[in-house]
């Protein structure tokens, strides 16, 4: 959580001091220019590609399927938009990465492989993944199993004859 807090204090930092620097070399007004001009640009690729992922996810509704790559590219093409938003040319090159395919990709990926995919394990207990627990209860503590943690299932005879014992006592 303190990296998180100490990455966003430091995005707006970097993009006061390359402020700083740019406006101390080609000047103040055309410094403004550039940063209105990469806001604009991007907000325009942001809508476009906005577009292009919502019709992704109406086709992939369509054919009975879950858009799930397509919702978190929704949900990064947001945050680019809000980054194009944010005055700055730190945010905006970050933005920019998010808003085009190429790069969004493996951001993607990422965002799956170490945010999405834990979250989902977390909260599901392991079940959203598949990473559950199938061998019993560890350690034999069932009454049933090897004591192992292993379970064993009794054949149909068994189970028969256990229950047709049972059924005899008074």
């Amino acid at each position: 959580m303190l990296r998180i807090v100490a990455v966003l204090l430091l995005i707006p930092l970097l993009d006061v001091l390359l402020l700083v620097a740019v406006a101390s070399r080609i000047g103040v007004v055309l410094t403004v220019l550039v940063v209105v001009l990469t806001a604009l640009i991007g907000m325009l690729l942001v809508r476009a590609e906005g577009r292009h992922t919502f019709a992704k996810i109406q086709r992939k509704l369509a054919a009975g399927e879950p858009p799930t790559d397509e919702l978190l590219d929704g949900g990064l093409l947001l945050i680019a938009g809000a980054l194009m938003l944010t005055p700055g040319l730190v945010t905006d090159a970050v933005g920019f990465l998010l808003a085009v395919p190429p790069t969004r990709y493996p951001i993607r990926v990422a965002a799956k492989k170490w945010v999405v995919t834990p979250y989902a394990d977390a909260r599901s207990g392991g079940f959203a993944t598949g990473r559950v627990y199938t061998g019993g209860f560890p350690g034999g503590k069932s009454g049933t199993g090897d004591g192992n943690g292993d379970a064993y299932d009794l054949d149909d005879d068994a189970y028969d004859v256990e229950f047709d014992d049972r059924d005899r006592r008074p």
